[in-house]
């Protein structure tokens, strides 16, 4: 699955220690002004208005109907990612994006001391996709969100789109604070934060990088490998059932 060390590929020029710190230093300059930016824009992101949305907005849980107030888990905040869902089709034709960035939420215990429940809305049916979160190994909570209640919930949005939104909870009233799509989901993920450190960097084709640097070959998708998405793929070498109770449609 890898051609790591196969093919000589470029790299960057040799330099003593001196002068390879010197660039470092030149560069944190950058590094912290983007890290001062994106505080500003946090800040900003804070002082945004907040729109009342119906908190009685039934979802679907593992215990039945319940409500968008439910999913608060009794907690003042709440982060819903909208995980995209192709009804009856097999675990390999799901969404690899959404199951790329899902797989990176793991422990919430941090979340939840800041006083937020953090939870998947999925936008299918509950029984498929509770079976491919249990295939996944993902323990967050899990919704399934169909029809009208995500229609309310997503007013004036594309529905069958990632998104994470963001709510906040005052007693029986429950108000949208922010929403983000596309690109805006990279806050769930990691990997891509750390491939950012390396040399070769993402590796994809929209990126600039000198000549003779890695770059996925034309055509091949980002998230996918051997028909897969490519996180699936050690769940399905551990042995785990990828049976989504859609074979029959």
């Amino acid at each position: 699955m890898n051609n790591i060390m196969k093919d000589e590929l470029g790299a960057p020029k040799i330099a003593d220690r001196g002068t390879f710190q010197a660039e470092v230093d030149t560069l944190r300059v950058q590094e912290k002004a983007h890290m001062r930016a994106g505080d500003a824009i946090a800040a900003a992101r804070r002082r945004l208005p907040m729109v009342e949305v119906d908190g009685t907005t039934a979802i679907i849980s593992e215990r039945g109907a319940v409500t968008l107030l439910d999913a608060f888990e009794e907690r003042r905040m709440l982060i819903a990612y909208y995980f995209m869902w192709h009804a009856g089709k097999p675990a390999p034709e799901q969404c690899e994006g959404c199951t790329f960035y899902t797989s990176q939420v793991r422990e919430l215990s941090f979340i939840h001391s800041r006083d937020v429940t953090y939870a998947t809305f999925c936008q299918g049916p509950y029984e498929e996709s509770s079976r491919y979160r249990d295939f996944m190994g993902w323990e967050m909570p899990w919704y399934a969100i169909q029809g009208a209640s995500l229609d309310t919930l997503l007013v004036g949005r594309r529905v069958g789109m990632m998104h994470i939104v963001c709510y906040l909870r005052q007693g029986s009233r429950v108000f949208e604070t922010y929403w983000t799509t596309r690109r805006g989901v990279e806050a769930m993920d990691n990997s891509y934060r750390l491939l950012d450190l390396t040399v070769y960097g993402r590796q994809e084709r929209w990126e600039d990088s000198p000549a003779g640097w890695p770059k996925q070959p034309k055509g091949k998708h980002n998230y996918r490998t051997d028909g897969r998405p490519i996180v699936q793929w050690p769940r399905v070498n551990a042995g785990h059932s990828d049976d989504l109770g859609t074979s029959g449609r």
